[in-house]
């Protein structure tokens, strides 16, 4: 609580997360430390191998088993699975215009351009703008699994294998996610995690993971993270360095044991919101599609005159978030530039001074989620 009777409520509250696990996550540290196994070793090895049963545990393929390769962060995950892809410079990459930069990011720094790609109502790539914008000069797509909830996978397959195009699926912000029963992560080619903080799956510091059922394409990515070689001293390629250490692995390993119920927790959440605030007109709600089950990373609406309702919200102790605030062809690196070749996304410019994050996540109260639809109606009506 804050002064007299107005709450604090959280945006994200991982102290709060901390203490809930406590026990659990001081014993998987402490163990690393008294091994000293702090770059590599068998909580890299387990986190890999518990984190692909996890994804698997949703589909039914048996030809081709998944494998995974922990990284330093999200964008290394993103940036080497290009990489390894080989894909001809200059080339063209399809990407959402509002998701994080480091979608962008990737594909400039592996001497590739881009082309964005408008939202739809559910925030995700839209479908129709997708096929309009495939061209003989494409050489991937990169669905965003934006805000916790997957994007169309079998229209955008349909369109990949049409086109004979790699799926690289960005799953920075979907732990747990599926379309059609299938956990995202295992539908395209590759597929990359972050485990930010903040994600549904965070680590105390930074984490990414590659995802794959191309063995072969993951033994290119573990050469590319380990300084182009399998082993130490024997470098076959021009690498980086780029691991997931021991502590965070043992981290998210304790983490994933509590993934399906915090997640159970997020879609109750959103649950209240969807309801709480299905009478207010002047509050856009997400679309929630039939075929996927959402873990709402994040809770995003749509409001007019968003600072003033921001303001409304900080003097009543809520915490709200942007993502984004701008869309990527609207920012200064990826406006005009050599490597961006086509960014007409009207949705995404129109939508983008009226997206606002509600606070999500399991700290939340039911009396908190209340509070905090009742101050949105407050605000968005005064």
């Amino acid at each position: 609580m804050g002064n007299g009777s107005i709450m604090d409520i959280k945006f994200l509250d991982l102290k709060k997360q901390y203490l809930g696990i406590k026990d659990e996550i001081d014993a998987a540290i402490k163990g690393v430390i008294e091994r000293s196994a702090f770059i590599g070793g068998a909580e890299v090895r387990e986190f890999e191998r518990e984190f692909c049963e996890y994804l698997e545990s949703s589909t039914q393929d048996s030809k081709h088993s998944l494998c995974a390769l922990g990284v330093a962060n999200g964008s290394d995950a993103l940036e080497i699975a290009l990489e390894a892809l080989e894909l001809t410079k200059g080339g063209e990459v399809l990407i959402p215009a509002n998701t994080f930069a480091a979608t962008a990011e990737a594909v400039v720094r592996n001497g590739l351009k881009l082309v964005f790609v408008d939202c739809g109502n559910d925030y995700t790539m839209d479908l129709q703008d997708l096929e309009r914008k495939i061209t003989s000069q494409t050489q991937a797509i990169i669905p965003v699994q934006l805000y916790g909830q997957s994007a169309d996978m079998d229209g955008i397959l349909k369109l990949a294998t049409k086109h004979n195009l790699p799926v690289i699926e960005d799953c920075a912000q979907a732990h747990g996610a599926r379309f059609n029963g299938q956990c995202v992560g295992t539908f395209g080619r590759i597929a990359t995690f972050s485990f930010y903080p903040g994600k549904n799956l965070g680590a105390y510091g930074d984490g990414g993971m590659i995802v794959s059922r191309d063995s072969e394409l993951l033994q290119k990515c573990k050469k590319i993270a380990n300084h182009g070689g399998l082993k130490k001293y024997e470098h076959a390629i021009v690498g980086r360095n780029s691991r997931l250490d021991g502590i965070q692995a043992a981290v998210l390993r304790v983490k994933l044991r509590h993934l399906e119920s915090w997640n159970a927790r997020r879609r109750e959440i959103a649950e209240q919101y969807l309801r709480g605030l299905a009478d207010c007109k002047e509050v856009i709600l997400p679309v929630k599609k039939a075929q996927c089950l959402c873990v709402w990373h994040l809770f995003v609406v749509r409001v007019k005159r968003r600072e003033y309702v921001m303001e409304m919200l900080k003097g009543k102790s809520i915490e709200c978030g942007l993502h984004y605030p701008r869309a990527l062809p609207c920012t200064q690196a990826y406006a005009k530039k050599p490597y961006v070749v086509e960014s007409q996304t009207p949705c995404a410019y129109a939508w983008q001074d009226e997206i606002l994050s509600l606070p999500m996540g399991e700290h939340l109260s039911d009396t908190d989620v209340k509070y905090v639809i009742e101050a949105l109606k407050e605000a968005v009506c005064g």
